[in-house]
């Protein structure tokens, strides 16, 4: 693998770390800003999931869809079967507007934080760089 493959991969992990960062910052709250949470929820599990494919060399179309990108590890990887997305793409992209949107409760951001671990854990697990 050539140093800038590696370095672009390591910059998808630096910015799924750097939403988990944010998470755990909002999370200190008193007042918690739960669909903010939800949202970098979401961004952190996307972002460790298409390090996993760059790093595979696995092309995939602008996307926020966790479903979709959790598909597309499993045909590297069966490990990745075993996560569950549940509505974690539900946080991506229509949350951050008004309107119809999902207000999580605590035990839905308790849920969704542990998801976004999970996937850390086993990417992290697959890649070596």
């Amino acid at each position: 693998m050539s140093d800038p493959l590696k370095k672009y991969i390591q910059q998808w992990i630096n910015k799924a770390e750097e939403d988990l960062l944010v998470i755990n910052q909002l999370l200190t709250m008193d007042i918690l800003p739960k669909t903010a949470i939800g949202f970098h929820c979401q961004q952190s599990a996307e972002k460790f999931l298409k390090a996993f494919l760059v790093f595979h060399y696995v092309d995939f179309p602008k996307t926020h869809n966790i479903e979709f990108l959790i598909e597309q590890c499993v045909k590297v990887d069966p490990d990745f079967n075993d996560i569950e997305s549940g509505n974690l793409t539900d946080y991506g992209v229509e949350i951050r507007y008004p309107g119809d949107f999902l207000e999580p409760t605590l035990s839905e951001i308790e849920t969704l934080f542990h998801l976004v671990e999970l996937i850390k854990e086993l990417v992290l697990k697959k890649i070596q760089l």
